[in-house]
């Protein structure tokens, strides 16, 4: 009669010390990646960059990309909702006023073409639909430090009219280079601007 190796004696030594499966962390790295490669290409090219390019710099298959981001529109709006998000964190801050606001947009600003895009996006045509919603989160922000009187507060739409004229004076080879920029067509518009940098929770 054949006896059976007991059963610690069936599994190889290393077993125990094998890793659960990886599945959910290795796909959470990969978006996280995804997503850092994403602004850094967009930042330097615009909305318009190849998602290859992306993936490539991720370290990861095109195949990879479009598991977590089904579309461009998917890419586009997990890089720029970040921005959004810090300047909608400055604004609700307690002791925050306008031109501390103004100073996280005009940092975005200089940092990502990508972000200066969507900041044209209102009253546009062909303008993607989450291009529209998250310039209408900045105007939110924004409009809800506007006192009366203020160089901002004019007709409805002449607030982001005035976001997106200094955008377009965003160029420049160094961020430093865009930054003064800005701030020369801030001045031009009678507009004080405060630390230009992101936000820090």
């Amino acid at each position: 009669m054949t006896q059976r190796p007991a059963p610690d004696q069936r599994r190889p030594a290393n077993d125990e010390r094998r890793p659960a499966n990886d599945g959910r962390r290795a796909a959470a790295r990969n978006r996280a990646a995804l997503i850092a490669a994403a602004r850094e290409i967009c930042a330097e090219s615009g909305l318009n960059a190849p998602l290859s390019a992306i993936a490539r710099r991720a370290g990861v298959g095109q195949g990879v990309l479009y598991r977590h981001f089904p579309d461009r529109a998917a890419v586009a709006t997990a890089v720029l909702d970040e921005n959004v998000r810090q300047i909608e964190q400055v604004a609700a801050e307690p002791a925050a006023d306008i031109a501390l606001v103004l100073g996280v947009l005009t940092w975005h600003q200089t940092q990502s073409a990508a972000f200066i895009s969507i900041l044209h996006a209102q009253g546009a045509s062909g303008v993607p639909a989450y291009a529209t919603a998250l310039s209408e989160r900045v105007e939110r922000a924004l409009r809800g430090h506007l006192a009366p009187g203020h160089p901002l507060a004019g007709e409805r739409g002449d607030l982001m009219v005035a976001v997106a004229m200094v955008s377009g004076a965003v160029t420049g080879p160094t961020r430093e280079h865009r930054e003064r920029r800005a701030l020369a067509a801030w001045r031009l518009l009678g507009v004080e601007v405060g630390p230009v940098r992101p936000f820090e929770e």
